[in-house]
């Protein structure tokens, strides 16, 4: 590997920088992809110059970690080709695909760490695709990115730690958080009380939320399903209908952000090809990889939550992982580090799949839901056409049932769709979620202009 011969990192995230950092210190000067306007990946998003605001405002108690990682990612920058807002719509052997706003381009890899992130998981319910209604990363770009609310008086509707961080989020900046709908009962679960006091102070952060947003007031509900988001007669959300036990309660909003946990992103590593193996803690088909980022492509190595969801913290201990196991197949250098880093990433396993035990993925709600329930937005099919492919058919692997019905063929690839879609055919088929499989990757994996695509401006960056 040589100057002339960098490594490609995709995602300026914590596994980005991460693993950027440590190729710069063994002296390579790699590639930096992100799709983002500044590094920092969804955890550390900002707002430009004439809408920010203060580190502690932005990120509370990851501020020191954002400024930390805003100061290692300037002492790397005069070592790095950075390029950021740029879009990889497609990857194969030895090419990336970009977009950019002067145009398409493409880069040539022959070492690529991959760190994409992650996405919500959604889990449909009647009125989610109105307007006015949000997935909680989208409620947090618009706050970190846009220094703007969803709305003035929000409900937030899911499960998973995720809720409670942006919930309090929200209501330190002003908003009227109306309640906090939580579908789990995260107290019932002591018996995984050995395996979260590994999260130390991560676990720590997330009680602290809870008690917060008790401790002002803010309805904050167990075992709570929603089953509509109301609107008005112009379409816009007007509240949100739940039911807890056979009690059912509405209640008056203009906004609903919405979550179920996070998903990888995965698209970019089925188009290289790698193995996936399927993963029962995550309930997602990930990249199959060693211990230190490897996949089964030789050149190809993953890293952050696009390799499995366990926080912005393990994270970049990955990332720093992924860039010394390529350093060391390259023989050019020692890691002595690397044992330290696999430790902690075990530890801190053992915390991810204790909470993953305290708010597990509500899969009884996603496969019960009505017929007329809108489960693929982008084809408008609903879970009774989904249900009624299934019994028409006799299939039940998710690419059949694609081709029969398009789902997964439009703006977002299935990556909304697919994780909600896989439990309902499972369900319907009476199989395991695994026999389901995983939707195919296709080019572009995400919508691209067509202007961009006319208006080539250089065959590689």
């Amino acid at each position: 590997m040589s100057a002339t011969d960098p490594v490609v990192i995709v995602g300026a995230g914590p596994a980005g920088v991460s693993a950027a950092r440590a190729l710069v210190e063994a002296g390579h000067k790699p590639i930096l992809i992100d799709e983002g306007m500044f590094p920092g990946g969804q955890i550390f998003r900002r707002a430009p110059a004439p809408l920010a605001r203060s580190g502690k405002d932005t990120y509370g108690f990851e501020a020191t970690r954002a400024h930390a990682l805003g100061e290692h990612f300037a002492a790397i920058l005069p070592s790095i080709t950075y390029y950021p807002e740029t879009l990889i719509w497609g990857i194969e052997p030895g090419t990336i695909h970009l977009a950019r706003k002067d145009g398409a381009l493409r880069q040539p890899w022959t070492r690529l760490i991959v760190a994409p992130g992650a996405m919500d998981r959604i889990v449909p319910v009647k009125g989610w695709t109105g307007p006015g209604v949000f997935t909680l990363g989208g409620a947090q770009i618009a706050l970190k990115a846009q220094a703007s609310l969803i709305g003035g008086e929000v409900v937030f509707v899911g499960s998973g730690p995720l809720l409670y961080l942006v919930a309090y989020q929200y209501a330190r900046a002003g908003a009227r958080v109306v309640a906090v709908l939580e579908h789990a009962d995260p107290f019932r679960h002591v018996s995984s009380m050995a395996g979260l006091v590994a999260g130390g102070r991560i676990l720590a952060k997330g009680l602290y939320y809870m008690a917060w947003l008790r401790a002002h007031g803010i309805v904050v509900e167990t075992r709570a399903e929603p089953t509509e988001i109301l609107r008005n007669r112009d379409g816009r959300v007007s509240g949100v209908r739940f039911l807890k036990g056979t009690r059912e309660t509405t209640l008056t909003c203009d906004a609903v952000g919405i979550g179920y946990g996070l998903k990888s992103e995965t698209q970019l590593a089925d188009l290289l090809g790698v193995d996936f193996r399927f993963d029962r803690q995550h309930r997602q088909w990930l990249p199959k990889t060693d211990a230190d980022g490897r996949s089964s492509v030789r050149g190809v190595y993953f890293a952050g939550d696009g390799l499995a969801i366990r926080g912005s913290e393990v994270a970049e201990m990955t990332g720093e992982l992924a860039a010394r196991a390529l350093l060391a197949d390259e023989a050019s250098a020692h890691a002595p580090r690397v044992s330290g880093l696999r430790q902690r990433v075990a530890r801190m396993d053992a915390f991810r799949r204790a909470l993953d035990g305290v708010f597990p993925f509500p899969s009884r709600m996603a496969s019960m839901s009505p017929d007329d329930t809108v489960i693929c937005r982008c084809e408008g099919l609903t879970a009774g056409s989904l249900r009624e492919a299934v019994t028409t058919s006799g299939e039940c692997d998710i690419n059949r049932i694609k081709a029969f019905t398009r789902l997964g063929m439009g703006r977002c690839q299935g990556r909304v769709c697919a994780p909600m879609a896989a439990e309902l055919i499972a369900a319907q088929a009476a199989v395991d979620i695994a026999a389901v499989g995983r939707i195919r990757g296709q080019a572009p994996v995400k919508p691209v202009p067509l202007t961009s695509l006319a208006r080539r401006t250089h065959d590689q960056l």
